[in-house]
């Protein structure tokens, strides 16, 4: 059997993933459902999974507002959601 998980760093702590699964769908595996706060404070997660929505919005390797269901995962990544950012 191949493995074809990866590890990444999210939050600073690391993950085993899909590789090429999205970062949205390796973090809500994980339980993390908190991607980003909005501005009064409301938990923010993917609703749409297809880019459109916004509401995914992480930091991938310090570029912020990267949405996280369109990106795949690879070895190596650093993600940072928005309540740890």
């Amino acid at each position: 059997m191949i493995d074809d998980t990866v590890e990444l760093k999210v939050n600073g702590r690391p993950l085993r993933a899909t590789f090429g699964g999205s970062v949205a769908s390796a973090l809500i595996a994980a339980g993390i459902t908190r991607f980003r706060s909005s501005t009064t404070g409301e938990s923010r997660a993917p609703v749409c999974g297809m880019g459109v929505c916004f509401e995914c919005r992480v930091t991938i390797d310090g570029v912020p507002h990267q949405r996280a269901c369109l990106i795949g995962v690879r070895s190596g990544m650093s993600v940072t959601t928005g309540d740890d950012a």
